[in-house]
């Protein structure tokens, strides 16, 4: 009796048939993507490498099947996402190759079918390992009384009452981290439309927010990147109290196309530096949030890899000029991602957030 043909093998076949047929370039622009590919840097670690120099149709295929059938641990979490990467790596080709049709199209349908594994119960022997690897740490964490039904329910679980203290909850000039992440990129006088370097970074926030009207109030104003890890928490919250005025939790974009994603990783300080206008075409949702006391807040979490979607909760997921604005208190859920790499930008109104303050005693970071 043959073995039944799985979602995987339709996909790999179909690929192959594109290049045959060069469906819509697709055969045209995969040759030109590994055709291109840019040397990997020195210091990458074994894991993160694969060299697509002169790769064909069938390594392509395999490549996939191996990615989907990968188990990745607590430390791995973006390999394979890296080793992609490198087909694209400083790569104008490799690019075009995976955000425009057939490419694009055939990222879209990878993510959804890893999406559909992680989904389902077969993924369970690695919510078994991560449960392990992580530790005491699970302690923090609340687990179904039948335990979880698949790893993306384990990747988007909830930390139990208190695991998350909400710092000065009466004081709303304070300012609270919208998930576990790694806060690194703070820029000033950011503009509405021109993508303005500084210090290497730039922003278009009429595009973060997708042409909102209010765009404008952060001409001049602040941007803080919250960058989270596959091993952290994934649940992000409201950074401050007040009302949701504008919102959308889904506003289409690119799953793969980073030109330089190892970059954002690999510089000991993540994401330092780094170039964000390529931010502006990902996937992400958006919120905007009136405090009364301190402008408007503008929250834009994005699905940088692999990430299908960005999930708000029901009352944020579309809010427009016609509805009522929705109340909301620091440290309230808004939503989460599923696996895959992800991040917040903060936007804040010109003078409002121009540097991180601390207290003596307070941490300000981890030693690696």
């Amino acid at each position: 009796m043959n073995a039944k043909i799985t979602p995987l093998d339709e996909f790999t076949r179909q690929l192959k048939k594109w290049y045959k047929q060069d469906h819509k370039g697709f055969k045209t622009m995969f040759d030109a993507a590994v055709a291109n590919v840019q040397p990997i840097p020195e210091g990458q670690g074994p894991s993160v490498i694969y060299d697509w120099k002169d790769k064909g149709i069938d390594d392509l295929c395999q490549f996939f099947r191996a990615w989907y059938e990968w188990l990745p641990d607590v430390e791995t979490g973006l390999d394979y996402i890296q080793k992609f990467s490198w087909l694209y790596y400083e790569n104008m080709y490799g690019l075009c190759f995976v955000t425009t049709g057939p490419g694009y199209e055939m990222t879209k349908q990878f993510v959804q079918l890893r999406g559909e594994y992680f989904d389902s119960s077969d993924s369970l022997p690695l919510v078994k390992k991560w449960t392990k690897e992580l530790g005491p740490l699970m302690d923090q964490f609340i687990v179904p009384d039948k335990g979880f039904k698949s790893y993306n329910e384990f990747f988007i679980r909830e930390v139990k009452d208190g695991a998350r203290p909400v710092a000065a909850t009466d004081d709303d000039s304070v300012i609270v981290a919208p998930a576990d992440c790694v806060i690194n990129m703070i820029v000033d006088q950011l503009t509405e439309e021109t993508k303005i370097p500084v210090k290497t970074v730039s922003l278009n926030v009429k595009e973060l927010l997708d042409n909102s009207y209010y765009a404008s109030y952060f001409v001049g104003g602040t941007a803080v990147s919250c960058i989270l890890m596959p091993n952290m928490y994934h649940r992000y919250h409201s950074p401050v109290t007040g009302e949701v005025v504008e919102s959308n939790e889904n506003v289409a974009g690119e799953y793969f196309g980073i030109k330089d994603f190892p970059h954002l990783l690999n510089r000991g300080d993540v994401g330092y530096g780094y170039d964000y206008s390529v931010f502006e075409h990902f996937r992400r949702g958006y919120l905007v949030i009136k405090t009364q006391r301190y402008g408007y807040v503008g929250m834009i979490p994005v699905g940088l890899n692999t990430v299908a979607s960005v999930v708000f909760v029901d009352k944020l997921k579309r809010i427009t000029s016609s509805d009522a604005p929705v109340p909301i208190t620091k440290g309230e859920e808004v939503g989460w991602f599923a696996y895959g790499g992800s991040l917040n930008i903060l936007l804040f109104e010109e003078g409002r957030f121009p540097s991180l303050s601390l207290l003596q005693g307070q941490r300000i970071g981890v030693l690696g």
